[in-house]
């Protein structure tokens, strides 16, 4: 059966997949029908997304900032209210810089950066092997490298203070609020991508220290934060010399901290 032969009707899709807690149940049938050749992958798909997996983790992408990021079983899905973080990235940071793309995932983030700076030099790093897998075929056509380790430690030397723009999706959940994500997320992402520590800064305290070192005069860092966390992150960054700004988006509930070492 080719697939132009293949006309499942959405109605019984649709329902089951709301049934399931789909929020957005029209728009996943007609997505999970696109990527099924046969009866029986569809129903395939459909189980497994009413078995709670994520969607993006079934048709092996996701759509972000208008591009389709492939994306691994296991591996962080990219959040649309992270548009905002890159965007913010973006407007502080001049075309041809030196731009690390830290707690990849799958290198969404670089990969729309890519496209607004032009970067000099584009890197990826993240602690995540499935994480680094994933990004290292994302960002195969850019020919950027991807590094696997804790943070900066994987990044060439050469690049200590000269990069111009650090940007970071680090995991800012508290650890026990985790237990509280959707399950989409706690049971099928990896927990390095998602806990935060205690606070749910502990990793984002040690994006902050090392940017002080790892910026240029004048570079920028940007990461996600929840909204609570802003002020206790802003006095972290400002104690460590780096000068923060607020980015908030109500309408993605996304906020964004972008802060630049002087010079």
């Amino acid at each position: 059966m080719t697939s132009t032969e293949f006309h499942p009707d959405r109605g019984p899709l649709v329902a089951r997949l709301r049934a399931a807690g789909c929020v957005f149940a029209e728009e996943e049938a007609e997505l999970l029908v696109a990527a099924a050749d046969s009866p029986e992958r569809l129903a395939d798909l459909v189980g497994r997304r009413v078995a709670g997996l994520p969607l993006e983790h079934l048709l092996g992408w996701a759509e972000f900032c208008g591009l389709r990021v492939g994306v691994d079983p296991g591996v962080f899905v990219p959040r649309a209210r992270t548009a905002l973080l890159v965007s913010a990235a973006a407007a502080v940071t001049r075309r041809g810089a030196a731009v690390l793309d830290l707690c990849c995932g799958t290198g969404a983030a670089a990969l729309v950066l890519a496209g607004r700076l032009a970067p000099r030099w584009l890197a990826a790093a993240d602690l995540d092997p499935a994480a680094v897998a994933c990004a290292r075929r994302n960002l195969a056509p850019l020919g950027a490298p991807v590094y696997q380790g804790d943070l900066y430690e994987p990044v060439p030397a050469r690049w200590r203070g000269r990069l111009d723009l650090v940007v970071a999706n680090a995991p800012y959940v508290p650890t026990g609020e985790v237990a509280l994500m959707p399950p989409e997320a706690r049971l099928h992402e990896a927990a390095v991508a998602l806990d935060g520590g205690p606070d749910g800064l502990a990793v984002l305290h040690r994006v902050a220290e090392g940017a002080a070192d790892w910026l240029a005069p004048g570079g920028h860092l940007a990461v996600e934060v929840g909204t609570g966390q802003v002020e206790a992150l802003c006095a972290a960054l400002t104690g460590l010399g780096l000068t923060p700004h607020v980015v908030r988006d109500e309408e993605i509930e996304g906020t964004a901290v972008v802060a630049r070492r002087p010079g």
